[in-house]
C-alpha cells in the first residue's frame, strides 16, 4: 500500500475500540455481499483478496489490539498496517512479537519500511521484531497473527497491494485502472483451541528466527576474525 494515510477502519488512536467484544459479524461489511449467509460459522470466516476488502479486514482487527499481537508475515509491504504495528510496539501496555522473512526483508519497499521503523524506535524495534528463517533454515512463510489472544488470522495473503487486492471507492474494480489482486485467501477465526495453538506456533517461529539469526551473526564474526598462521 502506498503511503500510511489513515482510513475509517483504522481505529488505532481510539482506545475505546477493542477486541474484547469482537464478533465475526463485525467483519461482514467487508465482504462483497455485505452480509454472511444464514449458515455461516460463528468462529471462522474465509475472505478472498480482490473480491472482499481484505485490507479493511486486517485493519479492523489489528488496529483494535490492546493486549498482545503475535504475528509472522512473509511479504510485509503495507505502510498503513506497519504504522499500526509500530504504534503497538511503542505502547508499553501491549506485548508484540513480529516475525519477518529474511529474504523478503531485503526487498526495496520492505527495506524502506523497516529502516523507517528503526528510526522511530531502534531499541523497541530490536526487542519486538525478528527477521530470519525457519528452524530448518528455510523461508519463514507463515502469514498470520493472533490478536489479544482472542482473534486469529491466517491465509495466503501477503501484506501488499496485489496480495490484499486493490479496492477503488470501496468496491471491486476488476479490470479498472490500477487494479491488482492475486488469488489469495484470508481467514479470521475465534475458535479458542485454534487461537491458542496458533499463538504458540507463532511464538515458536519467532524464537526460531532469533536463533537462526544469532547463529548467522556468530558465523559471520568468526569468518571476519584473523586466521592463525
Amino acid at each position: 500500500m502506498t503511503g500510511a494515510r489513515k482510513s475509517r477502519t483504522n481505529v488505532i488512536d481510539d482506545p475505546t475500540q477493542t477486541l474484547q467484544t469482537f464478533d465475526l459479524l463485525d467483519l461482514q461489511e467487508y465482504t462483497q455481499e455485505k452480509t454472511y449467509s444464514s449458515n455461516a460459522s460463528k468462529d471462522f470466516h474465509l475472505f478472498y483478496a480482490g473480491r472482499d476488502d481484505v485490507h479493511s479486514v486486517l485493519k479492523h482487527v489489528i488496529s483494535r489490539v490492546s493486549v498482545s499481537l503475535y504475528m509472522n508475515m512473509f511479504g510485509y509491504d503495507d505502510d498503513e498496517l506497519n504504522d499500526i504495528i509500530m504504534k503497538l510496539i511503542l505502547d508499553p501496555d501491549v506485548t508484540v512479537l513480529v516475525t519477518l522473512d529474511k529474504s523478503q526483508a531485503s526487498g526495496k519497499h520492505e527495506k524502506a519500511i523497516l529502516d523507517a521503523d528503526r528510526k522511530k524506535g531502534l531499541a523497541q524495534f530490536n526487542s519486538h521484531v525478528a527477521i530470519g528463517q525457519s528452524a530448518t533454515h528455510q523461508i519463514s512463510h507463515t502469514k498470520g497473527f493472533v490478536a489479544d489472544g482472542r482473534v486469529g488470522g491466517e491465509g495466503s495473503t501477503n501484506w501488499s497491494v496485489s496480495g490484499e487486492g486493490t479496492f477503488i471507492g470501496g468496491r471491486k474494480a476488476s479490470g479498472g485502472p490500477g487494479y491488482k489482486a492475486q488469488n489469495n485467501t484470508q481467514t479470521v477465526f475465534t475458535d479458542p483451541d485454534a487461537v491458542v495453538r496458533f499463538q504458540t506456533e507463532l511464538i515458536a517461529e519467532h524464537l526460531a528466527a532469533l536463533k537462526v539469526g544469532e547463529g548467522a551473526t556468530a558465523a559471520a564474526k568468526r569468518e571476519r576474525q584473523p586466521q592463525p598462521a
